[in-house]
């Protein structure tokens, strides 16, 4: 008897959480008890936080200048658009993340069918 074997129908289900959901879950709710007792001002704070935004930085310019084949639909000159009205969606909704990804979004998927392509 595996840990599967119980509901084959849930099986699916039940893989997709002790696979995919549990091992980053754990990781984020350490950081979560961890990070409660860091200085936000401290530089090991803003050290990683200067990675993080690094690294964010790094996966959205790989995704604008060498995009995947479905992405690679859109022109560079759309891709790019799309960021800059992301990022002015996110200043006039008072630096709300939710704005930036929904502006951003229908940018790029209203041009590519603005485009026909």
């Amino acid at each position: 008897m595996t840990l599967f074997s119980g509901e084959p129908a849930s099986a699916p289900y039940l893989a997709l959480v002790v696979i995919g959901f549990l091992p980053s879950e754990i990781w984020r709710a350490l950081a979560v008890l961890i990070a409660r007792r860091i200085d936000e001002e401290s530089e090991v704070f803003l050290f990683v936080r200067s990675v993080a935004t690094a690294l964010l930085v790094g996966v959205v310019a790989k995704i604008v200048f060498a995009p995947n084949p479905e992405l690679s639909v859109a022109p560079a000159w759309v891709r790019l658009g799309a960021i800059g009205a992301g990022a002015a969606a996110f200043f006039a909704a008072r630096r709300s993340v939710f704005a930036m990804i929904v502006a951003g979004e229908a940018t790029l998927i209203l041009a590519v069918w603005l485009l026909g392509k």
